[in-house]
């Protein structure tokens, strides 16, 4: 695959059967961080509500007609005793496992950086699970930098 050739846009309502099948595929490769998500059938996002609302970003990346990749940023607000009012979540981080390692979470991350840098917003959050060191890796080439480990302790 040539990076050149995929094409990063906003999501769209037709694109929603794909970016459906993309929130399933992603929540089936969590899974395996977090014993704690519930069973199928399970949503993590209303789509078709991101997709409408304009102050959220839904991008897909497509190669060859073909969705292989997502994402969406939204301004969030900071806590009160940060520099900054807010900041751009980004999330719906997914590649399709056929084009991972191939630059195109690169791409669409660019994108994202640009809808948030448009937006004023200069501080972009995500969040990966701690061991899935595929993701933190793309992230970290990307700029991003570890920040916060969110602990818990789950009582039985």
């Amino acid at each position: 695959m040539d990076i050149s050739d995929v094409i990063v846009r906003e999501a769209s309502l037709d694109d929603l059967q794909d970016l459906l099948r993309f929130e399933q595929e992603l929540i089936q490769a969590e899974r395996p961080f977090d014993p704690t998500i519930r069973p199928s059938p399970l949503l993590y996002y209303d789509l078709e509500k991101l997709i409408q609302d304009k102050k959220v970003g839904v991008y897909v990346a497509e190669y060859k007609g073909k969705l292989i990749s997502s994402g969406y940023g939204m301004a969030r607000k900071a806590r009160h005793y940060l520099d900054h009012k807010e900041y751009a979540y980004l999330g719906f981080m997914y590649t399709d496992p056929n084009y991972r390692g191939q630059g195109v979470n690169s791409k669409v991350l660019s994108v994202l950086k640009e809808w948030a840098n448009k937006r004023g917003l200069m501080e972009l959050r995500l969040t990966v699970y701690d061991e899935n060191i595929a993701a933190i890796n793309a992230y970290e080439k990307a700029g991003f930098q570890k920040h916060i480990i969110e602990m818990r302790l789950r009582e039985k």
